[in-house]
């Protein structure tokens, strides 16, 4: 079976784990330290501040914003993993909703315009999949309507824009270390941020507020890392660039063969951007291609690859969010939901297991085909 994910940890990242088990000083120390400074050499950003999971580098932001009020607005793209959108949620900043473009799944800066009010105070794209967004359009747009940016960079570890890593920009730009991502320590997050404000007020907060010894001047949540998971993430920091390679070697692959299948269509890179292809995710047109996307989905894992639908509805569809915010519509965030499909792309692949999964969706075509002509 040939994966979506390869969550094999090196000898290396074995050791240096295991010597924060033996020494016994398992919470944040000095490793998150190392690693924060480590972090944010690599990407371009002045400060970076670990936490326990990708939510919670969310979540610091939110914390770490002190002129954010309840009931202020953040645009949000409609179609992404829930966190960015309930993050804010949860810290009384309410998502607005923004489709997305169709062909590179990023956030519509012309919907987005439209929904700018009185109350709209952050703005905050995904780099979905490893795509990065257009960083110099988001920029202007956010500094044309005073808004502070918070970019999800959660899927995109090695993306980069302009020749520029997507993590140096401001204000904030959060990850997630989770078993799936292009690295992957467990549970795991950091915020990195060129504002040394924030970056205080994001430690002060993901430790309960405290601003000494069992002084706390501020209400916060423990949202700390352990230097288990920050000595894994130093060692995997190391071979980062060489799993991003990988990763970009499958895509190319891809692209280049399913160009040539009827109905299959790529994520369209942002232009001046390199992806990091946490996720490969084409769009499947079922009338041109054959099947629609479930039943290619069926038939891979038949044949022995693994896949998903990525996402499945957007996030305006979820039912807490309609039950909190109303319903609205995002044409085309609904169109994706119906014809998305993630295929493996991971670093663990090898050419040989990248021309199986070619294979395999195009003898699901041909299954199709057979079926429809009987």
């Amino acid at each position: 079976m040939i994966g979506m994910a390869e969550i094999q940890l090196t000898d290396k990242e074995i050791e240096a784990a295991t010597e924060v088990l033996k020494s016994g000083a398992l919470r944040q120390g000095k490793h998150c330290e190392a690693f924060e400074v480590e972090f944010a050499e690599k990407v371009g950003a002045k400060y970076a501040v670990t936490s326990a999971n990708g939510s919670s580098a969310l979540h610091l932001f939110y914390m770490g914003m002190t002129d954010l009020e309840r009931g202020d607005e953040v645009l949000v793209p409609g179609y992404t993993f829930i966190a960015t959108a309930s993050m804010p949620a949860y810290h009384g900043v309410k998502p607005v909703f923004v489709d997305v473009h169709p062909n590179t799944y990023l956030m519509d800066l012309d919907h987005a315009e439209s929904l700018i009010t009185e109350r709209t105070k952050a703005i905050s794209p995904v780099h979905l999949f490893g795509n990065p967004c257009d960083i110099d359009a988001i920029t202007a747009f956010a500094r044309k309507h005073g808004l502070k940016i918070l970019w999800d960079a959660a899927q995109a570890h090695g993306a980069s824009y302009k020749d520029k890593d997507v993590g140096g920009f401001d204000d904030a730009v959060s990850y997630s270390f989770y078993p799936s991502k292009n690295m992957f320590v467990g549970e795991g997050g950091i915020t990195c941020t060129n504002d040394e404000d924030l970056a205080k007020n994001m430690r002060f907060m993901r430790s309960h507020g405290q601003t000494g010894k069992y002084y706390h001047t501020m209400l916060g949540l423990n949202y700390r890392m352990t230097d288990v998971e920050a000595a894994i993430g130093r060692e995997q920091l190391k071979r980062l660039d060489d799993m991003v390679a990988i990763r970009r070697r499958n895509g190319k692959m891809l692209n280049e063969a399913l160009a040539d299948i009827p109905g299959v269509t790529p994520q369209q890179v942002t232009e001046g951007g390199e992806h990091a292809y946490h996720l490969y995710c084409p769009l499947i047109n079922a009338d041109e291609f054959g099947c629609d996307h479930e039943a290619l989905a069926a038939g891979l894992q038949e044949r022995g690859v693994q896949n998903g639908i990525h996402y499945p509805r957007g996030l305006h569809q979820q039912p807490i969010f309609e039950e909190m915010f109303g319903k609205v519509s995002l044409p085309v965030c609904e169109s994706l939901s119906t014809e998305i499909i993630a295929i493996p792309v991971h670093h663990g692949l090898t050419e040989s297991d990248i021309e199986q999964v070619i294979e395999a969706i195009k003898d699901c075509q041909k299954s199709s085909a057979s079926l429809k002509a009987a």
